[in-house]
C-alpha cells in the first residue's frame, strides 16, 4: 500500500493494489472514506501510526458504496477501534449482507476491465451504524455533506467538504489516465446525471475511488469530463493500466453481501 499526502496535516490517500481509500485529519480525531479490500486493515493500521497517529482515535467510516474493494476492512476497523461505519440507506443492505449486490450494465469495451476484478478478495457482510441521506452533515471536515450520487450503485455517495473545497467523489467519477465517468455502472444516465451534480459543486480538490486526486484546475477540468462524458455515449476512453483497473464479482457473476462487484471507475 502506498500512503501519498493530498494536503499537508490533513489528506492523505491510501494506495492498495486495486482501488484505495482516504484518510482525514481533524486534528487527532480521524475519518476514513472507504475502507480498501478485506486484507487491508492492517496496513491501514501502520499507515496511521506512521503519521504519529492513533488507530483508536479512528471515528467513522464512511463508505461511499457497497462493492468489496471500499468495503473490505470497515468491519475489521471498526470492531478493532469502535468507529462507526456509515452507508446511504440504500447501499446498507447490501453492505450488511442483507441484499445482493447490484448487477452493473456493461459496455463492450468495459468487460475486459471488469475481468480484472476477480483478482479483488470478497468482503464479509459488514454492519452499518448510521444509515446516511442525501444532504445530511457530517461532524468532521468542518462540515462532510453528503451528496447522493446515484448510477454506479443505488446508494453511492459523494461527500463534500465546503470548509475546504475538498469533493471525494467516489466512484462516480475516476481519475486512471483522465478524468471520467466510472465504470461498471447500474445506470449510466443516472451516474452520468451524478456527474454533473458533483461538476457543479466546483470543487478545488477532487478525490476519487481510482485514479490520483486532482489538486489543479479541478472544478473547470470536472465541468469540461463532465460535459465530455455527454457526447460520448459509449465510446471507449483510452484504456487503465491494469493494475488500476476496476473489479469484478465472482466468476459466476453472481454478488451476494459486500462481496460483489468492487465496481469503480
Amino acid at each position: 500500500m502506498d500512503l501519498v499526502e493530498v494536503i499537508p496535516e490533513r489528506l492523505h490517500m491510501l494506495r492498495f493494489r486495486i482501488g484505495q481509500a482516504y484518510l482525514w485529519r481533524d486534528g487527532a480525531d480521524l475519518t476514513l472514506i472507504d475502507a480498501g479490500h478485506a486484507e487491508s486493515a492492517a496496513a491501514i493500521e501502520d499507515a496511521i501510526r506512521s503519521l504519529g497517529l492513533r488507530p483508536e482515535r479512528l471515528e467513522r467510516i464512511v463508505l461511499t458504496h457497497c462493492h468489496r474493494d471500499h468495503v473490505g476492512a470497515a468491519g475489521e476497523l471498526a470492531a478493532r477501534w469502535g468507529a462507526q461505519v456509515l452507508a446511504h440507506r440504500l447501499d446498507a443492505p447490501v453492505v450488511r449482507g442483507e441484499r445482493p449486490v447490484p448487477e452493473p450494465v456493461l459496455l463492450d469495451w468495459e468487460l475486459p476491465l471488469y475481468a480484472h476484478g476477480l483478482t479483488v478478495s470478497e468482503a464479509p457482510p459488514t454492519r452499518v451504524d448510521r444509515e446516511l441521506s442525501d444532504g445530511e452533515v457530517l461532524a468532521f471536515g468542518g462540515g462532510a455533506v453528503v451528496v447522493h450520487s446515484p448510477g454506479h450503485t443505488p446508494g453511492s455517495i459523494a461527500v463534500h467538504l465546503p470548509a475546504h473545497g475538498v469533493l471525494f467523489t467516489g466512484d462516480c467519477v475516476a481519475g486512471v489516465g483522465r478524468v471520467m465517468l466510472g465504470v461498471f455502472n447500474v445506470d449510466r444516465a443516472e451516474a452520468v446525471a451524478s456527474f454533473h451534480r458533483l461538476a457543479g459543486l466546483s470543487p478545488s480538490v477532487a478525490c476519487f475511488g481510482h485514479g490520483d486526486p486532482l489538486t489543479e484546475d479541478t472544478a473547470a477540468t470536472l465541468r469540461a469530463a463532465a460535459k465530455a462524458t455527454d457526447a460520448a455515449a459509449t465510446e471507449a476512453p483510452e484504456a487503465p493500466d491494469a493494475p488500476d483497473a476496476p473489479d469484478a464479482p465472482d466468476a459466476g457473476g453472481s454478488a451476494t453481501a459486500a462481496s460483489g462487484p468492487p465496481v469503480t471507475a
